[in-house]
């Protein structure tokens, strides 16, 4: 297990009871009734800990190495999927994973921004950092869905969009743009789901949904702390300060009205207990699609496009 910064008495504790654990499997003591005292105050430890996260150690928590990714979700709850690949214009990008399959047995369409779990994997997803034919890609499978009447399910764990040169020299923004443009078309159901790092345009581009999702540690801005303390302070070390000020965490965009619903995920976070979160949010989507399903065709697209628009009624 991997422990954040704020998590080191949690630590110090989980090691005693691994150490109390390791003593009973000898047979030498019975310490079942100290492991059980000891596991209990960690849970409660852990609750308190957790509901009480500020704005930057829930981004360290979206960031946590052994968060559930894209692919953890797919092969949960989606069956029968079957990847398509490439954007029929340059070639196949790995950040960027989408495909047919079914959720509770319904025919959908699922996109997916896939970080990787080792170096292999890291290089291969290239971080799930997109180029222009990974949105591409997104566009071709989204006007398929609509297409077929599917509905489409996207999955956001992205720090953004690839900033490289060659990217810029392919169309970054464009394809970023046009693939928002097509979110914002398409003629069927549309639910995101925010499961770790919801970064800037290369988010927002396989976001703007009648329903968009966040699990509850995830976080999602137009651009990371460092970033922001970089711009505005000259140092990324304000990095903490500056995601105080952006507010990306689930519950603060709830209140905004950024996002529709806060998905809980298991105590500690995703990482500690998967199979928790996971429930959650298949429920979660099964509710959104439930709550689409009287919508059909331009009532959809006006749905989405009247929602984000209400966004930026200020009252002004």
């Amino acid at each position: 297990m991997h422990y954040l910064d704020f998590e080191r008495p949690i630590a110090d504790l989980e090691g005693k009871i691994e150490e109390l654990r390791h003593l009973a499997n000898t047979g030498d003591m019975n310490i079942a009734e100290e492991i059980l005292r000891l596991q209990a105050k960690a849970d409660k430890m852990l609750k308190t800990t957790y509901g009480a996260l500020s704005s930057w150690q829930r981004v360290q928590v979206a960031r946590h190495p052994d968060r559930p990714q894209f692919f953890d979700y797919l092969t949960s709850f989606i069956t029968d999927f079957m990847e398509l690949a490439g954007d029929r214009l340059f070639g196949n990008d790995n950040a960027i994973i989408g495909g047919m399959g079914r959720f509770q047995g319904r025919p959908v369409m699922v996109i997916g921004q896939q970080k990787g779990r080792d170096t292999e994997s890291r290089i291969k997803h290239n971080f799930g950092m997109a180029q222009p034919e990974g949105y591409r890609k997104a566009q071709r499978l989204m006007h398929l869905a609509e297409k077929f009447n599917l509905p489409i399910i996207t999955f956001i764990d992205t720090a953004g969009a690839y900033p490289g040169l060659e990217a810029e020299e392919r169309g970054q923004a464009e394809a970023i743009a046009k693939s928002i443009d097509v979110c914002l078309s398409v003629k069927v159901p549309l639910i995101s789901v925010i499961i770790g790092e919801g970064g800037s345009g290369g988010a927002i581009a396989i976001a703007a949904a009648n329903k968009v999702l966040m699990l509850e540690n995830a976080v999602y801005s137009i651009i990371s702390p460092e970033g922001c303390a970089s711009i505005l302070w000259r140092s990324a070390t304000k990095a903490k300060e500056a995601a105080e000020a952006l507010r990306p965490t689930a519950p603060d965009l709830f209140k905004l009205g950024v996002i529709d619903d806060v998905v809980p995920e298991g105590l500690g976070g995703a990482h500690r207990n998967t199979e928790k979160t996971v429930t959650n949010l298949e429920q979660a989507l099964a509710k959104a699609l439930a709550s689409l399903s009287t919508l059909q065709g331009d009532k959809l697209v006006q749905h989405r496009r009247e929602k984000f628009l209400a966004m930026g009624n200020v009252g002004l």
